[in-house]
């Protein structure tokens, strides 16, 4: 290993606390399992870019058997896409694949509004209206990957308040695919809607106002897909040490 790779190896140690290549248990996976997710939604690790087990393995220090745990949750996230033969690579979301998850979420999520609505408290409201809070303040700060995800809990927990717990787990798996779809093709320090769409939708919600959620909803979800930019990127093998030590 030249000088260079070593001192970047170096530097990729220090960013995801690597303790040396001894280091591989259960917090270490989900160290790194972050270091990844981060990685790919902050567009990093590019869509279809080449996942390689040896070369993660040989970046985070840990055992192959290690990074491929790693790379099946996040297949179960749909974040990467597991190919025979061929191995993992950052899940490629067509326009078509966004337009029926954003399509399923229109369904689900407005028609959800009226029983939230009635099922409403001051304690969830003021939990929601913090959620919001930090994603306004994660997106001001320039942490979009922490705004996507803060974006996609609080509609995720939105969708629990119904009662329907079914329904709410559809919404968490839902919300987690937009939020590559948005990663991958949405606008840097934006995520689509207005900053303060989350808090006029809980004044909605507070009032009992169920029609009024539903629409003011539907008109959230159109902002955000409207905001797409979708285009076919080439596949790549990407310097993981360069990713990784950034």
């Amino acid at each position: 290993m030249n000088q260079r790779r070593a001192a970047t190896e170096h530097k990729t140690n220090e960013r995801v606390g690597r303790p040396g290549k001894n280091g591989d248990g259960p917090e270490r996976h989900e160290t790194i399992y972050h270091a990844i997710s981060d990685a790919i939604i902050e567009h990093r690790l590019k869509p279809g870019a080449r996942l390689r087990e040896d070369a993660l393995s040989e970046v985070f220090g840990v055992s192959r058997t290690g990074i491929r745990k790693i790379l099946q949750r996040l297949a179960l996230e749909q974040l990467v896409t597991l190919t025979p033969r061929r191995g993992a690579s950052v899940t490629r979301p067509t326009a078509d694949e966004a337009k029926d998850v954003f399509d399923a979420r229109q369904m689900i999520e407005c028609g959800l509004m009226p029983e939230i609505a009635r099922r409403m408290t001051p304690e969830a409201a003021e939990e929601l209206r913090d959620m919001a809070r930090r994603e306004r303040e994660a997106l001001k700060g320039g942490e979009q990957s922490a705004a996507i995800k803060l974006s996609a809990a609080f509609h995720g927990r939105l969708a629990r308040l119904s009662g329907n717990a079914t329904l709410a787990d559809f919404v968490e798996r839902l919300c987690s695919r937009s939020s590559l779809i948005l990663a991958v093709y949405g606008n840097a320090g934006h995520l689509g809607c207005e900053s303060h769409d989350h808090e006029d939708l809980l004044s909605f919600l507070e009032q009992g106002n169920g029609e009024r959620a539903q629409a003011f909803m539907s008109r959230h979800l159109k902002a955000i897909e409207a905001s797409l930019s979708i285009h076919e990127e080439e596949e790549e093998t990407p310097d993981l040490y360069r990713i990784f030590s950034a």
